[in-house]
């Protein structure tokens, strides 16, 4: 309690209010086994100033994303957020403003996700997209069970190439379903996944670009999912790459569930982040959240409703689609407002630079002795192999000041195979003077 501003006769006023002797009677319903029996090892308390002293010196051990070379992805990527991004969205009519539970008088948000949804479902290619979701992998996980719905089947195959996240989120969500297979990590780009389709199948799940950077024959996977009348969803967690590869819907697509992160909003310590979610028109009343439309009033002037919220418990209770309770609003506005700035032109300029640094960082790795990239396709992500364990290195790495992206082990720490394997992501914000620094490093760690 040393922490709390009250005062001794304000903690007695309140105790006082509620009939409680002290705080002992307060507490007198908690378990004695379940209280605290030791004292905390905390400092007495200090004033204001003090505290945010110390707390910038334990922040200045930190090394951030923009204070050297940084080849960190794997889900999570550094881009380029423009400043009018961050000033519109503190604005108070956003910044307090939550989802629209009386949607009518919200008018405001209700264009921004109608306009936000316009622009998921083009850069998709699918017909209708929802007003979010909390993130890409709770979307892959509701995309899953959608699926389920649409097919009245059980089976669910997860490729190979897919985030061990995404995998972990499914699972959990699936509570480890003996029809969910998983099939085990394809870093080298093989995979064998069309090959486990049969009629009990209800979709199969592909990342592209995947985890380990290859783009996957979306084509082809639609044209095996569809011959056995399963679904083909599509997970995209580097939502840029949709400015440069064709669309998923043009492929054949029936889900799309996406990773929005990359537009609009930084890397804030893992979240909040941005779900995406695309469909076809017809498979509109099982996508989970809220779709948004346009319509006209009583006098014919412009307006936007709730079209559909068939998930929300204050609508359909138990008989909800899903019962994910938020859209990530803030978000999806963040979103929204950079992809308005980038417009169609510079969303694919953007994404030209991100595969064109890619590309240079790809060069030079190949000429670094003891180093081995496996893609033969990629956008801005790749996986190399090095010749001793790929956690240490980039620990070493570390202490030289470069961030030298995310080793495999990190996220399948129960796989041997990958011990030796490194994930790094190029973006717009990769210099030359970055791929030359890590280069350098990566020779004399490795000679």
């Amino acid at each position: 309690m040393r922490y709390l501003p009250h005062s001794a006769h304000e903690r007695a006023e309140m105790l006082g209010v509620i009939g409680a002797a002290d705080i002992e009677a307060l507490f007198s319903a908690v378990p004695k086994s379940a209280l605290k029996s030791f004292r905390l090892d905390l400092p007495d308390h200090s004033p204001e100033f003090m505290v945010e002293a110390h707390m910038r010196a334990l922040a200045h051990k930190n090394q951030a994303g923009g204070d050297g070379p940084f080849f960190v992805g794997a889900g999570a990527y550094r881009h380029h957020v423009p400043a009018t991004v961050d000033h519109l969205i503190q604005r108070s009519e956003w910044l307090t403003a939550y989802t629209p539970y009386q949607p009518e008088i919200s008018q405001g948000t209700l264009q921004m996700l109608f306009e936000f949804q316009t622009q998921v479902a083009k850069i998709t290619g699918m017909d209708v997209a929802n007003a979010s979701l909390y993130d890409g992998s709770t979307g892959t996980a509701e995309a899953v069970l959608m699926a389920r719905r649409l097919t009245r089947r059980s089976k669910i195959v997860l490729s190979g190439g897919l985030h061990p996240h995404y995998r972990d989120v499914v699972k959990a969500y699936l509570k480890d379903d003996a029809d969910l297979v998983c099939l085990s990590p394809s870093p080298e780009g093989q995979g064998d996944i069309l090959e486990h389709i049969d009629g009990n199948t209800a979709a199969i799940v592909i990342q592209t670009p995947d985890f380990y950077g290859h783009l996957r024959d979306l084509k082809g996977a639609a044209e095996a999912a569809h011959a056995q009348g399963a679904l083909l969803i599509v997970v995209v967690t580097e939502v840029v790459s949709l400015g440069l590869l064709e669309a998923p819907g043009a492929l054949g697509a029936d889900i799309v569930v996406a990773e929005g992160q990359s537009i609009g909003n930084a890397l804030n310590f893992g979240g909040p982040y941005l779900g995406l979610m695309a469909t076809r028109k017809e498979f509109i009343r099982q996508m989970p959240g809220r779709v948004c439309g346009e319509t006209v009033d009583a006098d014919g002037n412009r307006g936007f409703v709730l079209t559909l919220s068939t998930r929300e418990q204050h609508i359909r209770r138990e008989k909800a689609t899903s019962n994910i309770c938020t859209n990530s609003g803030l978000c999806a506005l963040a979103f929204s407002i950079h992809m308005g700035l980038l417009g169609e032109a510079g969303f694919v300029r953007l994404a030209r630079l991100n595969h064109a640094n890619a590309i240079r960082l790809a060069d030079a790795l190949d000429g670094v002795p003891g180093v081995a990239v496996l893609n033969q396709t990629f956008f801005n992500e790749m996986t190399i192999r090095v010749t001793q364990p790929a956690a240490g290195l980039v620990e070493r790495l570390a202490k030289r000041g470069i961030l030298a992206g995310v080793p495999a082990s990190r996220l399948l720490p129960e796989d041997p195979e990958v011990n030796n394997l490194l994930i790094l992501a190029a973006t717009e914000l990769t210099t030359e003077a970055d791929i030359a620094a890590l280069c350098a490093a990566l020779t004399e760690e490795l000679a």
